[in-house]
């Protein structure tokens, strides 16, 4: 899906909404709220009141790991993004030419066999390709040292070009972020739940809303291509699988936060939208083919109008009401990716709107 509509520059979000002025927190920021093509706007802080009792919020766990370490081929430099960890021990990776403002640039011409020198002596080599896309992501073995440990003493969070400065690793975890018991996590911040805090937690809480953890741990993004996800891997815990669908029995709606939840979620459901106990490497690309069977809804950050993200949304809430909040949301200036504002996506208002497997008719 391509919208055709030109993101302008000055809309990026350059820094964390805690950041732009004395006082504020990660919930500074605005938020567009779509019910099919109705579009309204408000401050992220007015969400409780937006929302109802019953509804459920489906978040993603996942930690984010400082996932850039610098490196040298011969003698030329080189940022490697360590993407997602496979099950033999081997790294998905990325070769990026730094910049000075960000890692933006892909580093062409490494085959297979090519070693990356990083710090403390450890060695990276390229063995082959993730897959016949294209040799943009890398399967990759390390010698020398712990990856993990070589992130957390070496690593700094992924940010491209469009962000003012590098930022602490503490800036790109949410409120939901939780450890992993193997120490795995994402390459990049599950983004669209920076925004909560604490205290807007505690107030959807008192006000009936619920909250239902899954994991799903995000690999690198292309700035270029725009390509569709590669497997993740994933975890939907029984308790969630369990509330989502007493939820969905019910009069609430499951709303997603973010688009790797929605993609957690839709991999453990079964084709009748019955979600179980699930987890392992999910390939799963929710089109509007395929639709939905669980998610009524979804919270998300905005998007470039090129990304494969708005397949799902079109998914959700159909063309019209993507293309309708997409506009709404240029002319009011709101501002663009992870430090950016969101927009809530839900389904039409009004009683002709029936519940049938996750989809609305």
């Amino acid at each position: 899906m391509t919208l055709a509509v030109r993101v302008p520059e000055e809309l990026s979000a350059r820094v964390p909404a805690e950041q732009r002025g004395p006082g504020l927190e990660r919930d500074a920021v605005r938020l567009l709220v779509s019910h099919g093509t109705e579009v309204s706007h408000h401050a992220f802080v007015e969400l409780p009141r937006l929302l109802r009792a019953g509804d459920l919020l489906v978040v993603n766990t996942s930690p984010t790991l400082a996932a850039a370490v610098d490196g040298r081929i011969g003698h030329a430099r080189v940022v490697v993004h360590f993407s997602t960890r496979g099950d033999d021990g081997r790294w998905a990776v990325e070769l990026r030419e730094p910049d000075g403002t960000g890692t933006t640039r892909a580093h062409a011409g490494a085959p297979a066999g090519t070693e990356v020198r990083l710090p403390g002596g450890t060695g990276l080599v390229l063995e082959e390709p993730l897959s016949a896309r294209g040799e943009r992501l890398w399967w990759a073995r390390v010698a020398g040292a712990e990856v993990l440990g070589l992130l957390r003493e070496h690593g700094r969070p992924i940010r491209y070009s469009y962000t003012e400065r590098d930022q602490p690793l503490s800036v790109y975890q949410t409120v939901f972020a939780l450890p992993s018991d193997d120490g795995a996590g994402s390459a990049e911040m599950p983004s669209a739940a920076r925004p909560f805090t604490t205290r807007l937690v505690a107030e959807l809480v008192s006000r009936g809303v619920r909250f239902a953890p899954v994991a799903l741990h995000t690999g690198v993004a292309s700035m270029e291509a725009h390509e569709p996800p590669y497997p993740e891997r994933y975890a939907v815990p029984e308790a969630s699988a369990r509330l989502i669908n007493n939820v969905r029995a019910g009069d609430g709606r499951v709303i997603a936060v973010g688009t790797t939840a929605v993609r957690a979620v839709e991999s453990a459901a079964s084709a009748d939208g019955v979600v179980r106990a699930a987890g392992g490497w999910t390939d799963l690309v929710v089109t509007p083919e395929r639709g939905v069977r669980v998610v009524d809804g979804l919270l998300t950050g905005l998007h470039e109008p090129e990304a494969s993200h708005l397949l799902m949304l079109e998914a959700i809430a159909g063309r019209a009401a993507v293309d309708r909040g997409y506009e709404e949301a240029l002319r009011g200036l709101y501002l663009w990716h992870e430090f950016g504002d969101v927009h809530l996506v839900l389904p039409e208002k009004g009683p002709h709107v029936e519940h049938c497997n996750g989809n609305y008719r």
